[in-house]
């Protein structure tokens, strides 16, 4: 394997942040309502520091290249998580790193004692929901909680 997934660390911050950046403007996801203008975007290492909170990133050759992490549903259930800020540069696509991704994630969130999983993504993420479908996860109708992220179109969740 040419690369690793390991949890995120202060030092990965500002790749996090150009990797958001980089790879949300390609789905068209750089207006309001959109997680790239989170505030969090700019120090993932402190805000996944959180309890029942994780960030991981992928690194390839000494360089961050994706990541991905779970923190509790801003206004929801205490038992849901939100799977959060699962983005890869093009480099890192195709390479296996989003299901193992995915699965350290959600292993995270039963360990954390979450029960189910929810995501937002938006119209043009095709590889993404193909992923989250692999994965178990299952469309539903609306949004749950309160995540600020009016953007997304589309919706899905899973039990753990």
């Amino acid at each position: 394997m040419s690369w690793h997934i390991r949890p995120i660390e202060a030092r990965d911050d500002a790749a996090m942040a150009r990797i958001i950046r980089v790879v949300m403007p390609e789905f068209g996801a750089c207006g309001s309502g959109f997680a790239i203008n989170d505030p969090e975007v700019d120090w993932m290492s402190r805000a996944y520091a959180e309890p029942r909170h994780a960030y991981f990133v992928v690194e390839r050759g000494g360089e961050v290249i994706g990541g991905g992490g779970m923190a509790p549903l801003v206004g929801g259930d205490p038992a849901v998580c939100e799977l959060r800020k699962m983005y890869f540069l093009p480099e890192a696509r195709g390479l296996g790193a989003g299901a193992a991704m995915m699965t350290i994630c959600l292993d995270a969130a039963r360990s954390a004692g979450f029960r189910q999983c929810y995501l937002e993504t938006l119209t043009g993420m095709d590889a993404a929901m193909r992923l989250y479908e692999r994965s178990g996860f299952r469309r539903i109708d609306a949004s749950m909680g309160a995540t600020g992220h009016g953007g997304c179109d589309i919706f899905y969740s899973r039990e753990l």
